[in-house]
């Protein structure tokens, strides 16, 4: 049998990062210099949504361009083919597809770094926190709780809400997952009351995480669950407020593209579309600054994402 071509891997091994970092001087190979650096995003990816909810809170447009992507990757591998020739020069014959986001370096033409913890400290560390008005998202002393939170919402909040949702597992299975996501939303619930955001009266990293959490939480997970789960996870009051009340500030609600999001959705979804599909938790729409002027998110009778 002849042997696999170098561009690709096996369908269950995933490709490996590219993990460059920005450091604080010259020394460092790559260091904090303005417009030395490209971000690459694309609006449906939750990763990019919360780089670019970074990006606009800590003020660096001037600073650090953001070239924007396709909804939805336009390479045969399910890559963006406008990141090949960056992916190419970083890593010869790079494994598995050109996928965002990417912080990319104009003097070298090549890929500082595709893992987004390690893009969104960089941001805040080296460019951000040092303006008016800017807040400092990594205040000293808070990236345990802020490492907590990010675990809460990938473990108990998206994966479990994925596994509730699926078809193709049973019962007990789906119940003992959304009974997991019941809980993270209670626990964050309770600590929202008497606070404005969740390590206190300052926007945090761990509000650009929950938040985005939440939104794939209603766009995405939503529309694979019965009506009375998503009954039971839109009970909780203070969490949406929190939601429907960061909506509205520029940095949360402007990069936020719903239809983006439904097409990637419909793209690669393979599941079938539940009773909660037509229980929207949120009008994101109705609450983000350009809000009634946004284009409509489509519905779809056959999920085809997740």
């Amino acid at each position: 049998m002849p042997a696999a071509p170098p561009s690709t891997v096996p369908s269950h091994i995933s490709p490996p990062s590219l993990r460059g970092r920005i450091g604080g001087d010259a020394r460092s190979g790559y260091f904090a210099a303005p417009r030395r650096y490209r971000l690459h995003l694309s609006p449906s990816c939750p990763h990019c949504l919360r780089i670019a909810i970074t990006h606009s809170l800590l003020g660096l447009d001037e600073t650090l361009p953001v070239v924007q992507l396709p909804p939805v990757p336009d390479g045969p591998d399910g890559g963006h083919s406008a990141l090949r020739p960056l992916y190419e020069a970083s890593s010869h014959r790079h494994p598995g597809p050109a996928t965002a986001p990417v912080l990319s370096d104009d003097w070298t033409g090549r890929v500082v770094s595709t893992h987004t913890p390690d893009i969104l400290r960089d941001l805040a560390r080296n460019f951000g926190g040092h303006g008016p008005g800017r807040p400092v998202l990594r205040p000293h002393g808070s990236a345990e709780e802020i490492e907590a939170v990010t675990r809460l919402c990938e473990d108990r909040v998206n994966r479990a809400a994925q596994n509730a949702g699926r078809a193709d597992t049973d019962a007990p299975a789906r119940r003992t997952a959304l009974g997991s996501l019941l809980r993270a939303l209670g626990s964050l619930e309770e600590r929202l009351a008497g606070r404005r955001f969740l390590l206190g009266d300052d926007i945090t990293a761990a509000d650009v995480e929950l938040w985005v959490t939440l939104v794939r939480l209603d766009t995405v997970h939503r529309l694979h669950l019965d009506a009375a789960a998503v009954h039971r996870i839109a009970d909780h009051p203070q969490l949406w407020h929190y939601a429907r009340r960061l909506a509205a500030h520029p940095a949360f609600g402007r990069p936020l593209d719903l239809d983006a999001i439904a097409r990637r959705h419909h793209a690669h979804c393979r599941g079938l579309e539940a009773a909660g599909a037509a229980v929207q938790i949120l009008d994101w729409a109705g609450h983000t600054p350009a809000g009634p002027a946004a284009e409509p998110s489509r519905r779809y009778t056959a999920c085809s994402l997740s």
